[in-house]
């Protein structure tokens, strides 16, 4: 029972502990806001890396990109290479958009000129029957390819 009230304290040590600005103790899980002097940090929990404060005057960073660059450079190379990643594949799905409403906007277009020749047309329907498409049927269709052709020809 005592070993089981031990082991319940243990997160209790993994805290940081600072002084801030106003002069109040502050406790938290996390490190102190950037620009916290090293003096006013009074505790910090045993981590495998040192944690760097970072100064509040860096310029054009943001405090939680600026700390996690002091930290480790690593993470912050890992952090970019997944931004390049994520970009790239943002641009290879546009490309994949862009061909398939191409395509989409060449079937549309060769499906109005065949409807508007005045030939014979016939389509098979549900029941497996062969149907002519008869003048009604043909503006349907040639509406619709107009539809089509205006949201997918840009």
């Amino acid at each position: 029972m005592v070993g089981l009230i031990a082991l319940a304290c243990l997160p209790a040590h993994a805290q940081w502990k600072w002084r801030d600005a106003a002069g109040r103790v502050q406790y938290s899980d996390r490190p102190p806001p950037a620009g916290t002097p090293a003096k006013d940090v009074l505790q910090s929990p045993i981590v495998a890396a040192p944690v760097k404060l970072v100064p509040a005057s860096a310029p054009g960073a943001s405090a939680p990109a600026a700390a996690a660059s002091a930290v480790d450079p690593a993470l912050d190379a890992k952090r970019k290479q997944a931004e390049q990643q994520q970009e790239a594949q943002r641009k290879a799905d546009e490309a994949k958009l862009a061909q398939a409403r191409a395509e989409n906007c060449e079937r549309a277009r060769t499906s109005m000129r065949t409807i508007e020749s005045g030939q014979r047309l016939s389509r098979v329907n549900d029941k497996g029957e062969r149907e002519v498409l008869d003048d009604g049927a043909r503006a349907r269709e040639l509406e619709q390819g107009r539809r089509v052709i205006a949201s997918e020809c840009r």
